[in-house]
């Protein structure tokens, strides 16, 4: 594999090119990798930003919202001036603060049945760091149908989940896990429950984590397994998945 990369490139990631696991194949895997970031908020914030320390080479921004007031207890990519502005803008700007050779598309409108097919089918890999069920289901449905890899994760109050779905590849889907959305109000969402800041820039940098595994191919992927993690106990949990093979999307 030729690497190509410039001189600029060797400095910025030496440390990734040092990692016998990665070196400069993995390297180049990263630039030339596809990922969609779908929400740019508490999640996202954190994973896009590593993601675009990384290098990885084109990075899709999805996010119908503008920051606010209250979003910036979590939501690093966004700082005080960005206030009203649109959260993908105000990201794709972050990122290019740490990383200006990555490309970044930032798209402003709202995922729907219309438009998830189109947002999906030109990545490699899917994060979902969405903050309803609607669009949680929504997306990780598209994943399956395009068999494409998708990066998940939640947060509430002081608890954070992560997995990987990969049914393309034999392992379960987001609906092996959660068949249907949790009847309306029985989950309230952290605008009612409430988050500490920090765990969604845990969790979102283990998504980081897990994306950067996925396209370089490097470790475990926690694929048919869900890690749970509770800040106040500091304690996580690796929980094994099955896939359910009357899953009415992949079985």
């Amino acid at each position: 594999m030729e690497f190509n990369f410039t001189e600029d490139e060797i400095q910025r990631y030496a440390r990734h090119i040092l990692l016998r696991e990665l070196g400069g194949a993995g390297q180049a895997r990263l630039k030339s990798a596809k990922v969609l970031v779908v929400g740019a908020g508490g999640l996202g914030s954190p994973l896009a930003l590593y993601l675009a320390a990384a290098g990885v080479g084109h990075i899709g921004l999805a996010d119908a919202d503008v920051v606010e007031l209250s979003n910036l207890q979590r939501q690093i990519a966004h700082g005080m001036s960005d206030l009203g502005r649109p959260k993908v803008q105000s990201a794709a700007e972050a990122l290019h603060r740490i990383n200006p050779l990555v490309d970044v598309s930032a798209r402003q409108e709202r995922l729907d049945a219309a438009n998830v097919a189109a947002w999906v089918a030109d990545y490699d890999v899917i994060c979902d760091g969405t903050d309803n069920f609607a669009t949680r289901f929504l997306l990780a449905d598209a994943c399956v149908a395009a068999r494409k890899t998708l990066v998940s994760a939640a947060v509430l109050r002081f608890e954070g989940q992560i997995s990987t779905f990969k049914p393309h590849e034999g392992g379960p889907c987001y609906r092996c896990l959660y068949p249907a959305p949790p009847p309306e109000g029985l989950v309230p969402a952290c605008t009612e429950a409430g988050v500490l800041g920090a765990v969604t820039g845990v969790m979102g940098t283990l998504q980081a984590t897990e994306v950067l595994k996925e396209i370089t191919g490097i470790g475990k992927s926690l694929a048919g397994y869900l890690l749970v993690w509770n800040a106040l106990d500091a304690e996580f949990r690796k929980i094994r998945l099955k896939k359910d093979p009357q899953c009415p999307v992949c079985g």
